[in-house]
């Protein structure tokens, strides 16, 4: 049975990713500290804790933008083809590491030079990003990258991992990834966007293959950066519930 602190937690929450901050950010860490030193196996603490890698929806520009408003903040990143990776640190050691289809590829993972196996990070934290082969057109990286998690032997070929988010994070996608640089993760260059029809200009220099270059891309991945607007179509019940998309032409 859940405790009232439990249910108070769950109730702040679902608000909070619905658009209604009933309390502030410092309130609400402080009750999650105080769950966690009464009874750290509750269900709040292992669904939160749950491992899992989002799809990345492809749609159309135009789906993506209805309902923004035209200041809001947008962040354009390369799409990096390569494979989807979700790594989760414990106390600061990889503790596991998983593929799109949910498979365990910690093993292999830890033998990639630019994945730490330690951070100075308490607790869990989750991170999504992209295992890829630099300097190779695309679909070559891919299929690397997809070769060495397949494969039971050694692995000749250099890879690389490209960060993009914090899963379990309240931070906007811009401090995801700050943050995430600070503590020695790669993450992608990034090209900030405040006019939501500035989106086309910077869809076509892509296709003119004159941004992004030094990564193998196969599109761009377009995000809403504030974390409260991010929360308000992941959760709530809208016709649209993304908040970041790949175009890819």
């Amino acid at each position: 049975m859940k405790s009232y602190l439990e249910e108070r937690i769950e109730w702040y929450d679902y608000n909070y990713r619905n658009g209604n901050a009933l309390i502030s950010d410092k309130q609400f860490d402080q009750l999650e500290k105080n769950l966690l030193r009464i009874d750290h196996n509750c269900d709040y603490f292992t669904k939160k804790n749950k491992l899992v890698l989002p799809s990345l929806k492809k749609d159309s520009i135009d789906k993506f933008l209805k309902g923004l408003l035209p200041d809001t903040r947008l962040l354009i990143e390369p799409k990096i083809d390569g494979c989807a990776i979700a790594l989760q640190y414990k106390n600061g050691s990889l503790e596991k590491a998983i593929s799109r289809t949910g498979t365990d590829v910690t093993s292999k993972i830890a033998k990639v030079q630019d994945i730490s196996s330690k951070i100075p990070i308490r607790g869990i934290f989750q991170v999504r990003g992209e295992l890829y082969a630099p300097n190779q057109a695309p679909n070559f990286s891919q299929r690397i990258a997809s070769g060495f998690l397949r494969s039971k032997e050694g692995f000749r070929e250099s890879l690389s991992f490209c960060s993009f988010q914090i899963l379990n994070s309240r931070l906007n996608q811009y401090e995801s990834k700050k943050h995430l640089a600070k503590l020695g993760f790669s993450t992608p260059k990034d090209i900030s966007c405040n006019f939501t029809n500035q989106l086309k200009v910077f869809k076509k220099k892509w296709l003119e293959g004159k941004l992004f270059k030094e990564y193998p891309t196969d599109g761009i991945v377009v995000k809403i950066n504030s974390r409260k607007l991010q929360l308000i179509r992941e959760k709530s019940n809208l016709d649209y519930p993304y908040w970041q998309i790949a175009i890819k032409d």
